[in-house]
């Protein structure tokens, strides 16, 4: 007789014991397979089995159940895999069941649709002839030293993406096989038309546009070998590839690289963990590192290879602020900016211009009162869009129409306050109407493939201006490009984080590199309320190193990370006084478990106090070691009985305190 360990994706930290229905002699560790679990029917993954219980074992014998079937005729996870799991449950504090299903590809069957499809006319594209300092780089990520943990550092346009390739190339013919991460998707698609090209059939693309059995087709190509290049966003760093030997992480610093739902790892993490187990090295490269990775560089931990050169004949576009502060018209696009718009236009150039807010208008305000409108489900402010004529929240959701008075003072003198891109789509294609526009939002986007169509049309130059939302800011290379407009660029800065610096830093030296790829004559006009602010005038004058001293600076007199350790748990009640009384609970419990190994922040309101009807408080633990403050987690989480109506969630290491 055998006994399976089931573990199922329900938040109970623990494997379940089945009978194993099994006719052969044959190993069933990573398997999928459907229990009955309760009442339910379930899909679990065994992560162990044995040929006897344990003498303790506290369930009779015969009231344990066999499992319904196995869903597969081969193991879906390996061995690595499901150790890996266990890893993520035990680091993120979550259950074992919700780490290792985190993993699996979905899908009953496979798919007869292929999950990529390659065109005819895609053949292996030729490598390029490296510069020099591209040769080193590659060369230096390859070599046999002791480091393994390499980031390739170089402002955009230098050919990060070339030396991944070669190094991924030479690393095939060794016959092994390679991760490579992308921030998202949809967002990437020359990348992954670059690694296509270069590697034709023997690429894997994983990505959430696949139904579940196209991934699970894919999965299995990964599995025997077929297909040697994994590409995909986070999720990906679990790819199932036999003889891994290189990992690579493109545009680091991007926060897409963390889970926002159970459980909340981030791929940087994981993909550390997975090369220090088999020793194999880990690339990673951006041209605006994460504060955490560039501390790492200059500590040694992180070996750097700097690229400093753009190949394509262009040069670094030239940087000049706008101060909004000196306008008074209205107007969101200065009379500068529109100068500029007009010389591209005349000269058959294009233009991105770029503001991180969808909408037509920000906030609708009363002038008598001060009040703002809030979503009833959420504490933010309702955002106008001009074409619903409807206010909507882009947290749940919820739109209504706009009052013709104020709803709390009765005043009839009431508008709206800030912009959105529906606002600048509207006023560009007043001041430039002979000019062919595209908005780029999710608001815009409505159909499968549009975002990749409308790209391509932008590249084809089919459009003259393109504006948009963060989509536009990262990961594309248009050849005509010369101008960029960054409509305003404090929308970040206000935010309550400590990373608000760093994030504003990252998308204006993002948004600035579209420019100036090709030819040497790329300008960026930077619109801002605040000039002088660090995150804005190091990006716009080119001083990187001095952004990152200060900040660094800033953050080690703040004891932020990376020179301390956060874990945050948000409490989620239907009511405010039920979160509240959850959070302070947990912090009696966790000041028992402290020991002094960490410090107890909060409990204390979120900053976004409330979303989807649910209000939340938060307790932010900071201390030198993360392990503490796990173990004292893990108590609270596993030893306690919480409240029914409270779900809290862990979050290790968290990329965002909102």
């Amino acid at each position: 007789m055998k006994y399976l360990q089931v573990a199922v994706n329900i938040p109970l930290n623990q494997t379940f014991t089945y009978l194993s229905t099994d006719t052969e002699d044959v190993s069933r560790t990573g398997y999928r397979v459907e229990v009955k679990f309760g009442n339910r029917r379930m899909t679990g993954v065994v992560t162990g089995e044995s040929n006897s219980l344990p003498e303790d074992f506290p369930v009779e014998l015969n009231r344990l159940r066999p499992i319904t079937r196995f869903l597969d005729d081969e193991p879906l996870l390996t061995p690595d895999l499901i150790s890996l799991g266990k890893w993520v449950s035990k680091y993120y504090i979550c259950a074992i069941g919700e780490a290792v299903c985190s993993m699996l590809p979905g899908g009953k069957r496979e798919s007869d649709t292929p999950g990529f499809s390659f065109e005819d006319e895609i053949s292996s594209e030729a490598a390029v002839q490296l510069s020099e300092e591209q040769k080193a780089a590659v060369e230096g990520i390859l070599s046999e030293d002791s480091t393994k943990l390499h980031y390739l550092y170089g402002p955009t346009g230098t050919g990060k993406t070339e030396v991944f390739l070669q190094a991924a190339s030479r690393l095939l013919e060794q016959g092994k096989g390679v991760i490579y991460l992308v921030p998202e998707i949809g967002l990437t698609q020359q990348v992954i038309e670059a690694v296509v090209k270069r590697f034709g059939n023997t690429v894997a693309v994983l990505h959430s546009a696949l139904t579940p059995s196209q991934k699970l087709a894919e999965w299995k190509r990964i599995l025997h070998g077929q297909a040697r290049v994994v590409i995909g966003a986070r999720s990906a760093v679990f790819a199932p590839v036999p003889d891994l030997g290189l990992i690579i992480i493109d545009e680091e610093h991007d926060g897409s690289y963390k889970s926002g739902s159970t459980p909340r790892y981030h791929a940087r993490q994981l993909a550390m963990y997975r090369c220090s187990k088999l020793n194999i090295p880990l690339v990673m490269g951006s041209a605006t590192p994460s504060v955490e990775a560039w501390h790492m560089m200059q500590t040694g931990v992180i070996r750097r290879h700097t690229l400093t050169r753009r190949l394509a004949g262009g040069a670094m576009p030239e940087i000049r602020t706008i101060d909004l502060s000196l306008f008074s018209n209205g107007s969101s696009i200065s009379p500068e900016l529109e100068n500029e718009i007009n010389l591209t236009l005349k000269e058959k150039k294009q233009t991105i211009l770029f503001l991180n807010r969808r909408g037509f208008t920000h906030f609708f305000r009363c002038n008598t009162c001060g009040y703002e409108l809030e979503c009833k489900n959420c504490s933010v402010s309702m955002t106008y869009h001009k074409t619903e004529k409807r206010l909507r929240c882009h947290y749940c959701g919820w739109n209504t129409e706009p009052p013709q008075q104020c709803p709390k003072c009765g005043s009839m003198d009431v508008g709206y306050s800030g912009f959105g891109t529906e606002f600048i789509e509207n006023e560009v294609r007043a001041k430039f109407p002979s000019a062919r526009v595209l908005r780029l939002d999710t608001d815009a986007l409505t159909k499968k493939g549009e975002l990749q169509q409308k790209l391509s049309a932008f590249r084809n130059n089919e459009y003259d201006i393109m504006l948009g939302t963060q989509m536009v800011a990262k990961g594309l290379n248009f050849p005509n490009l010369k101008l960029v407009g960054v409509i305003l660029a404090d929308t970040g800065l206000h935010m309550p984080d400590f990373r608000a610096a760093e994030r504003t830093f990252s998308l204006l030296t993002q948004v600035s590199g579209r420019a100036g790829r090709f030819f040497p004559d790329g300008k960026v006009l930077v619109q801002t309320y605040s000039p002088s602010r660090l995150p804005v005038a190091c990006s716009v004058k080119n001083k990187i190193n001095e952004f990152y001293e200060e900040e660094l600076s800033a953050r080690k007199m703040l004891s932020f990370p990376p020179f301390s350790r956060l874990l945050r748990l948000v409490f989620r009640a239907p009511t405010v006084s039920q979160a509240e009384s959850a959070a302070e609970s947990a912090r009696t419990l966790l000041s028992n478990l402290a020991r002094n190994d960490f410090e107890i922040l909060g409990p204390s309101e979120c900053p976004l106090v409330k979303i989807s009807m649910n209000w939340r408080y938060q307790i932010i633990l900071r201390g030198p070691k993360i392990a503490p403050m796990q173990n004292a987690v893990s108590t609270l989480i596993y030893s306690y009985n919480q409240p029914k109506d409270v779900y809290v969630e862990t979050d290790v290491d968290p990329v965002s305190l909102l």
